[in-house]
């Protein structure tokens, strides 16, 4: 069989392809590079066009590893770019130890000529951490945004599946960077081509901007009961000074006996109980994420005291925060 397809017309301000340069860091995200990649690559063979090319470099310049195990060879150490290149930081798991002084060196010089910028995935704690993002607005995947949020308060983070900020390009992981290079697509050639692209990808529902990366509340807890959405909203919004359930419960006007059984009867949980699910859920991301003092981890999630935090987070994770910031310095040292 034969195979069937239209060549989209596309307008080229240069004959001269459009180049994007992906920074692999050690154990990034595969789904989120090759989601990109597959991009560029369809929007050439639907243009019959080299609309674009790329290259892959990184720290060393020989070969990394993504977390899915995966090797791939290099194209190049982290040198001069041109001009008119876009960078692409591919970024995954442990993040932070994949992001070295000689990288951060290599992004604000690079960046001070000018070029695009983009983090995939969990790249965003990269280009904030050399300075690329301040006063900007950005995402990362909800997974990191606790620790992001804490370390840097001067970047306006969002929740959505991906930020344009000037010419600094953040996405939240997954298939967040399918929407966009779709975006990026639409801006140099059309809606056209970056439509015949998402067909391409059988991908049916393309997001913007404004669009959220997490599921509902009612979706993500298979619950559909719009008094107890607004009141875990509430409680995720409300982690480092805690609500009290009796205040929970009169703000979405009903009675605490009355919460007590909407929790129970869908969750199998006291709000009490879930609240501190929550905050134990921060804290943990917070010391496996970030170098902040198990003291300032248990202010951060509403504890008054190292103790009293200590006690709920072993009777919870059957460990000390203690042990598990120790755990992770030796992860990372590997």
């Amino acid at each position: 069989m034969h195979e069937i397809r239209h060549i989209i017309e596309v307008e080229t301000e240069s004959d001269r392809p459009r180049r994007f340069v992906f920074v692999l860091l050690e154990n990034f995200t595969l789904l989120s590079f090759s989601s990109a990649v597959e991009c560029l690559r369809i929007a050439n063979r639907m243009s019959g066009k080299t609309l674009y090319e790329w290259s892959l470099i990184g720290e060393g310049g020989d070969s990394v590893t993504c977390s899915a195990g995966t090797s791939f060879n290099l194209d190049g150490d982290l040198g001069d770019l041109q001009r008119d290149d876009t960078i692409m930081i591919c970024g995954g798991v442990q993040v932070q130890a994949a992001t070295s002084k000689k990288l951060l060196a290599w992004l604000r010089r690079e960046a001070r000529k000018g070029l695009p910028v983009g983090g995939l995935c969990t790249a965003a704690f990269s280009l904030a951490k050399a300075g690329l993002l301040d006063g900007k607005r950005a995402t990362i995947h909800w997974e990191n945004a606790d620790s992001f949020s804490e370390e840097f308060d001067e970047v306006e983070l969002t929740k959505s599946v991906f930020v344009v900020d000037g010419n600094r390009m953040t996405t939240a992981g997954g298939t967040s960077s399918i929407d966009l290079m779709l975006k990026l697509v639409a801006n140099d050639h059309g809606e056209e081509l970056a439509n015949a692209v998402a067909d391409q990808l059988i991908y049916s529902s393309i997001r913007t901007d404004q669009d959220t990366q997490r599921l509902s509340v009612p979706t993500r807890i298979g619950v559909r009961h719009p008094k107890l959405s607004l009141v875990i909203q509430m409680m995720e919004k409300n982690i480092e000074e805690p609500i009290s359930p009796s205040i929970l419960a009169k703000d979405v006007g009903m009675s605490t006996r009355q919460l007590e059984r909407l929790f129970r009867r869908y969750l199998n949980r006291s709000p009490k109980r879930y609240y501190m699910e929550l905050r134990l859920q921060k804290a943990r991301n917070l010391l496996m994420q970030t170098d902040m003092s198990v003291i300032n981890v248990a202010l951060a999630c509403g504890f008054a005291s190292p103790s009293h935090f200590s006690k709920c987070y072993r009777a919870h994770y059957d460990t000390t925060p203690y042990r598990e910031r120790g755990s992770q310095a030796t992860r990372l040292s590997i």
